[in-house]
């Protein structure tokens, strides 16, 4: 990245919602391709945003289409473009001329290359997680980035999250010291609802469990860790080492509640029922991910990062810092510190008149923020709020873990898709005002 886009970008995540209002004088044009569940959860927030008109949306089922055409109209705003018909139809929208940005939330096959698109057709692009299912399909990211300039950035909701920006805060402050260890995990038992329906039938995402083997959702458990730890921005993942155990979850579902003889029961799966992938960076940090989507348990991210003075643990709740918490060597709650180190973007924004404009909607206002950032650096002409090299280096852990796995769990050199500018990158992302 060029000393300019730095200062840019800085100027821009420093300023963002100190301004009294979210609204301004410029309307950002926007463009959905998918309104299914999460399109359609995306449109939801969008609508909500001020200064965003919704001008053309697309999706492959034309009852969908239909449904959010409605919704928008419902709103108050013109009855958008819509395009349907075939799996190319979404070529046609990026061909407007009235369209500033572009959100793609369609089933992960499609994200890189209606990405590639989007940003050769000079779209402003926030495709949802994964960006990419390979490293080669990451590198297609950057080279079109950079080769159109064309801002680009996963939709990774995580790293927005309220108590993970206070940690960033609290890491910035140096609280924690230097930094040393992460562990994260994207711990969610996503078998009766997202990989199957509650009928038994496989949805498009369990086909991947039954051709892939490998950590095939870590940018939720990564997200925040790659800010946390300046990864791309003074230090870069070195090599990774991934293995997965055997595949029984899956099957033992069918069995106790379709019974033996269901289809689903016999198949076989390639992918392992937990994935653990150890991470080592240049700076000789380390990072151990776990995936673990397929047995039955509460949710969980498991976050853990540690430094030289003390450490934060997302499960309970507990904080420790050596010279300021109280009791030597025994755990503090973290409310106290998610008070002190809230972070800018959660703060209410006012309106005219005194009114408050809170963050709303899907996970507990996160998806709201993330989406109305993106809308607004489309608006401005601005860095997007999470640029798309950190946002390909946690795709890129789908395609080295699986290649890692295949060759018994063998350490991998990671690809530097910054091409060596982490080492005079500066931070970026969440920048205090």
């Amino acid at each position: 990245m060029h000393e300019r886009q730095v200062m840019e970008r800085r100027t821009f995540v420093t300023g963002m919602l100190a301004s009294a209002s979210w609204a301004q004088d410029k309307t950002v044009r926007l463009g959905i391709v998918g309104v299914g569940n999460r399109g359609s959860a995306l449109l939801g927030m969008a609508l909500k945003a001020p200064g965003v008109a919704v001008t053309a949306l697309c999706d492959t089922d034309q009852a969908m289409l239909e449904r959010a055409q409605a919704r928008v109209v419902k709103a108050g705003q013109p009855n958008p473009a819509g395009y349907t018909g075939s799996p190319d139809a979404y070529r046609k929208l990026l061909d407007r001329t009235d369209l500033d940005a572009v959100l793609i939330a369609v089933p992960w096959h499609l994200h890189t290359p209606m990405a590639v698109h989007t940003m050769q057709a000079g779209k402003y692009t926030g495709v949802e997680v994964p960006a990419a299912l390979t490293v080669e399909e990451c590198w297609q990211l950057v080279e079109t980035h950079e080769k159109t300039g064309t801002p680009c950035m996963m939709m990774e909701n995580w790293s927005f999250r309220r108590d993970n920006l206070a940690v960033l805060n609290m890491i910035r402050a140096g609280l924690f010291g230097t930094m040393v260890h992460c562990h994260c995990a994207h711990s969610h038992d996503c078998v009766d609802h997202w990989f199957f329906d509650k009928q038994g039938n496989i949805r498009w995402g369990g086909e991947y469990l039954v051709k892939r083997n490998a950590d095939q959702y870590p940018t939720h458990a990564l997200g925040p860790v790659v800010s946390w730890l300046d990864i791309n921005r003074g230090d870069a993942f070195e090599t990774i080492s991934s293995t997965a155990t055997e595949s029984r979850g899956i099957n033992e579902y069918f069995r106790r509640t379709f019974g033996a003889d269901h289809p689903n029961a016999k198949r076989v799966y390639r992918q392992g029922d937990i994935v653990t992938s150890v991470i080592r960076t240049k700076q000789g940090k380390s990072i151990v991910l776990n995936y673990d989507m397929q047995l039955p348990r509460p949710y969980d991210n498991r976050w853990m990062v540690q430094g030289t003075r003390g450490l934060y643990r997302e499960q309970p709740g507990t904080v420790y810092v050596e010279g300021r918490t109280a009791k030597y060597h025994e755990w503090e709650d973290f409310a106290p510190y998610q008070s002190e180190f809230d972070h800018a973007w959660w703060r209410p924004v006012t309106r005219e008149g005194g009114a408050a404009d809170p963050l709303a909607g899907g996970h507990g206002g996160t998806d709201d923020l993330e989406v109305r950032l993106f809308l607004a650096a489309a608006r401005d002409k601005t860095p997007t709020p999470l640029d798309l090299y950190d946002s390909v280096t946690m795709s890129a852990v789908i395609g080295m873990s699986e290649q890692s796995i295949a060759k018994g769990s063998a350490p991998l050199a990671f690809p530097d898709f910054t091409r060596g500018r982490w080492k005079t990158n500066k931070p970026y992302f969440a920048l205090p005002r």
